[in-house]
């Protein structure tokens, strides 16, 4: 009796993992292609010489940055670390750690596919509101002596040889061969430099061929994140009761003012993704789960917002700046955050924007069968195994194995 339960557990678990693999496949593949020929086409030479005060222009133009720049939280806090590196205001980076985390078209196209539209507007209108408190918090309130040891520590930091890696502010002039030290990029060689192919392509092939190095180093970043994260939120949510989630969260019966429920809900929601944390993209089928089990609008945004404040996170910026700098960036990103979570929660329930909890797609509903989901994914899966081999090929030849 005992083994068959057991059994039937595990087939439970299987098939929502089976399950949710399909359901996201498609708009996970076509959004990271879709963001590597974003990276391909559009150059990001000189960028660093316009961050060296901030101000909205400086802003925008690092939330613009972020946006077509890697997923990766890891590869988005390097790439942070090396504006800094070259001089950025902290608020500027800061900026820019916020939007390549949480602005990215592939975040997008999963989240409406998950969770709707409603839940797309709240993470865009609450990316940017989190932007401008970034900006303000950082410029006003991070302490200039603090900053001066941030500055120290990264000026005492030994300088490693570049390897093509994501930490680009360790490269040198003599090591741009990956045009990845942004400040020293030229125009021509806004494509990382790489002339990948072995024997004359066409125009349009040779973009695809560096388009599809983009994408293979991003899958080799997070895809395994990504799986981890579609892993733990199967389990959790084969596993997990509806009154689970609910015991979890304040009661709407509680009898708390709405801004103290509210309140609550985002504290509870940065908690767990501070814990439960995997990557960008990743955790929004937990989001979706946590969603389904009762967490207030603000709640679930500022979840998703806070893949800045995961554990692994801060131990980077720790080892980046120091641990003195590193608790300031934590304790400011905290109360933005909350702030931001506040804010999106009041807007979209002042004017009754929140979608109700039927209206979000079922977590584990069964994707096969002859729909949009299964002629999509027929179309995805051989395009994108083979964009992602030609994308490996490309970079094995420039000696980037990832």
């Amino acid at each position: 009796m005992i083994g068959h339960d057991i059994s039937g557990l595990v087939i439970h678990v299987f098939s929502t993992f089976g399950n949710m693999i399909w359901q996201i496949f498609w708009p996970l593949a076509f959004g990271l292609i879709l963001s590597s020929w974003i990276r391909n086409l559009i150059p990001v030479s000189s960028v660093v010489k316009h961050l060296g005060k901030t101000t909205p222009v400086s802003l925008g133009f690092t939330t613009f940055l972020g946006m077509v720049s890697s997923s990766c939280s890891y590869a988005a806090a390097s790439l942070s670390h090396t504006l800094l590196v070259k001089k950025s205001t902290v608020a500027n980076a800061m900026a820019f750690l916020v939007s390549s985390t949480n602005l990215i078209v592939e975040m997008f196209i999963v989240l409406v596919a998950l969770m709707g539209w409603t839940f797309l507007w709240g993470e865009v209108i609450g990316g940017l509101i989190l932007i401008a408190t970034v900006g303000v918090l950082f410029s006003r309130f991070f302490p200039k002596d603090v900053e001066q040891e941030l500055r120290q520590h990264l000026e005492d930091a030994q300088p490693q040889k570049a390897s093509c890696g994501m930490d680009m502010s360790e490269m040198s002039g003599d090591h741009s061969d990956c045009g990845m030290d942004m400040s020293k990029m030229k125009p021509e060689h806004s494509d990382c430099g790489m002339d990948m192919a072995a024997k004359p392509q066409s125009a349009t092939m040779e973009k695809i061929t560096k388009s599809a190095g983009f994408f293979q180093m991003d899958i080799a970043m997070i895809g395994k994140e990504i799986l981890i994260g579609v892993v733990v939120s199967s389990i959790l949510i084969a596993l997990m009761p509806q009154e689970g989630w609910r015991a979890l969260f304040i009661s709407n019966d509680a009898g708390l003012p709405v801004w103290l429920h509210s309140f609550l809900d985002v504290i509870i929601g940065i908690f767990v993704a501070m814990i439960a944390y995997v990557c960008s993209v990743g955790n929004l089928i937990l989001a979706a789960a946590l969603w389904h089990g009762g967490i207030s609008f603000g709640g679930v945004i500022g979840f998703i917002l806070s893949d800045v404040l995961t554990i692994p996170m801060i131990r980077v910026y720790q080892k980046y700046y120091g641990k003195r700098p590193a608790k300031w960036m934590v304790g400011l990103l905290f109360v933005a955050i909350l702030f931001t979570g506040l804010c999106v929660d009041a807007i979209f329930n002042g004017v009754g924007w929140v979608t109700s909890d039927q209206t979000v797609r079922a977590l584990n509903q069964s994707g096969f069968g002859f729909n949009m989901t299964t002629v999509m994914n027929v179309i995805f899966i051989p395009a994108s195994i083979w964009y992602y081999y030609l994308g490996k090929k490309a970079n094995a030849g420039m000696g980037m194995s990832m």
